[in-house]
Parts: C-alpha cells; sequence; structure tokens
C-alpha cells in the first residue's frame, strides 16, 4: 500500500497502487502472446517483399503499456520499480532493433528468424515481474529459509 503522505498522483495512487503489479503481470504476458502474433505477421510480410514489414499495432500497444506503467510504478516503488523500468526499456529497445534485423533479413531475401534477444530481455523481464506479483504463493516457505 502506498503511504498517503508521500503520494505523488494522489488518491490515483491509493486506487490502483494495489492492482499495478498484476496489471503489468498481465501486460508481460500479452507482450509474448502480441510476440507471437507480430512475428506470424512479419514472415507472412516478408513474402510481399521488404517494404511490407510494418509493426504490429497489438505488440506496440503491449509494449507502450509495460513501459507507461512500469514508469508509473517506479514513482509508488522506487527499487523494485527501477529495476523493472530499467528490464523493461531493455526489451523495448531490443525490440526496436530486433524489428529493424527482421527489415534487414527480408531486404536480404532470408528466411525470417525469431527474435531472439527480445525473446530473452522479455523472460527476464516477465520472471521479475511475476517475482513482485506472484511473491505471497512463496512466501511463507521463503519466511522460514530467509
Amino acid at each position: 500500500m502506498v503511504d498517503p503522505s508521500v503520494a505523488i498522483f494522489g488518491p490515483l495512487d491509493t486506487l490502483v497502487a494495489p492492482y499495478l503489479e498484476y496489471a503489468i503481470l498481465a501486460l508481460a504476458v500479452l507482450n509474448f502472446v502480441s510476440r507471437r502474433i507480430a512475428h506470424a505477421q512479419h514472415v507472412t510480410q516478408a513474402a510481399d517483399g521488404p517494404e511490407a514489414l510494418s509493426r504490429h499495432w497489438f505488440h506496440s500497444f503491449t509494449t507502450w503499456g509495460l513501459v507507461i506503467t512500469t514508469l508509473y510504478y517506479l514513482t509508488l516503488h522506487h527499487h523494485a520499480g527501477m529495476v523493472l523500468s530499467v528490464l523493461v526499456l531493455g526489451v523495448f529497445f531490443a525490440d526496436f532493433f530486433e524489428f529493424e534485423a527482421r527489415k534487414v533479413e527480408a531486404r536480404d531475401g532470408r528466411s525470417l528468424e525469431r527474435p531472439k534477444g527480445a525473446l530473452v530481455a522479455a523472460t527476464f523481464m516477465l520472471l521479475y515481474v511475476a517475482y513482485l506479483s506472484l511473491f505471497f504463493v512463496v512466501k511463507p516457505l521463503w519466511t522460514q529459509v530467509v
């Protein structure tokens, strides 16, 4: 729960803060789904030529949603928010460069590879978000050990 004396966005922090980690987790899972859909679209677009490749709207939505919600999360929980923001921005930049790499592959006439770098970055991001939002599942065992 957010301390009301340090709430930057006032009542919004009090209403949204308890559910924000779950919203980020949902966006992270949706980002993997959208990544699969976008890659399938890129493969079909590559057959039409290198200039036909375009970013998928759903993948752009989930990526930008992750960036915005994570930066908001940074205002609520500084340490976890900073770590998560770095991971999400890493996914954002990896997606940007992976898309450019797909365009180069299409121009060279090669088959399109999966965006491996972005998948690794997104996996680390998903694991950290799952740790933040689902910690209550392992908390009883964790407190016995640590």
